[in-house]
Formats: structure tokens, sequence, C-alpha cells
């Protein structure tokens, strides 16, 4: 277990925070057995971190043409490109879990056009990327390469604002110095692993 600080900035005692706040902590290390790094680092600001889960939740819980492991492929792929080793680490092991593959994650941060995706995900993938990266020369031959592949617009929206918020949240996880819970480095590596997250 690594001893280096998770964050550049104060991080919060569990105890002393707002009781929305150490709730939802509480909840999510419930779950997943351990309190990832980034509520630590965010409730350093609780009306930003409140505003971040609840951006998050209305994004990434939702019904969507965009399957949940899609998602996390989004992150991934843009947080690889974006050099952001928490975001990288920790939704990595979601996609794992989600896609049920332990392979995929590794792939997608690397080089998502060598990974072990559809022609779909693919083009979903160009797209986010150039959301993160370029996104002032997007124009309406890039919404109609994604409508080929049966995207729908409000699909289309959804690939954009998941890489909006990870754009956000790679560029503060970079600014923080915030270091990737050693629990996440071991997730969804065995295919027969059941944690759930």
């Amino acid at each position: 277990m690594s001893a280096a600080p998770i964050s550049r900035f104060p991080v919060p005692d569990i105890a002393g925070l707002p009781d929305d706040i150490r709730a939802k902590i509480l909840e999510v290390q419930d779950k997943t057995g351990f309190v990832p790094n980034v509520f630590l680092v965010l409730a350093h600001r609780p009306d930003e971190f409140r505003a971040f889960f609840a951006y998050h939740a209305a994004l990434m819980d939702k019904d969507s043409g965009l399957t949940k492991a899609e998602r996390e492929m989004i992150v991934v792929a843009t947080s690889g490109a974006n050099q952001c080793p928490y975001c990288v680490v920790a939704h990595g092991a979601v996609l794992r879990i989600r896609a049920k593959n332990p392979t995929i994650a590794d792939q997608v941060a690397v080089n998502y056009r060598k990974a072990d995706i559809t022609p779909r995900q693919s083009a979903m993938l160009d797209f986010a990327m150039k959301v993160s990266r370029d996104s002032g020369t997007i124009a309406e031959a890039d919404f109609e390469a994604l409508r080929a592949h049966g995207f729908a617009d409000e699909d289309i929206w959804d690939i954009a604002a998941v890489t909006a918020l990870f754009s956000l949240s790679n560029r503060m996880a970079n600014v923080t110095g915030m270091r990737p819970n050693d629990e996440f480095y071991a997730m969804g590596r065995d295919p027969g692993q059941a944690r759930s997250t």
C-alpha cells in the first residue's frame, strides 16, 4: 500500500464533513469496501463536491442509448489522452467490471483504435476524443458519422457530456495530485470476480 498523500490540498476527516457528504462517502464505502480517493479530495470543497457528484450521477447512472460500460470506455479513453492517472485507473476498474472483460480498460487507455471494441464504439471514442481535444472543430459531419453507427442525437449529447465532465475531472485530479486507491488496480482483473460497482 502506498503511503504517498492522496492530494496536494487538505483532505478533511470524514467525521467532520456535512451530514449529506459524510452519508454519501459511507454509502460508497459500504458498497465497495473502501473510500475512493476522489470523494475525500473533492470533499475539501463541499459545494463543488455536491455539484460534481450530482452531474456525475445524472450522466453515468441514467438509462441511455449508451451502455454503462460504454460511458466508462469514454472516461478511460479521454482520461488516457489527458494523462490523468486517477481516472484511468479508477474508471479502468469500473470498465473491466461493467464490460466483464479483464483486458479492455488497458487496451482502451493505451490506444482505443487497437482495442477489441466494435466499430460503433470506435466511432463513439473518435468523437469523444475530438470533444476532449479539439471541440472547436466539431461539425455536422461528426454527427453524421455517429448517426451512421446508430447513435441518436441524445446519445451524441451524452458522449459529449461524459467527455466534458471528465475533462474537468481529469484536470482537477492532475492539479490536486489525486492518487488512485491501491484497491482499483486489481478490480475486475479476474473474469470470475463478482464485485459490483
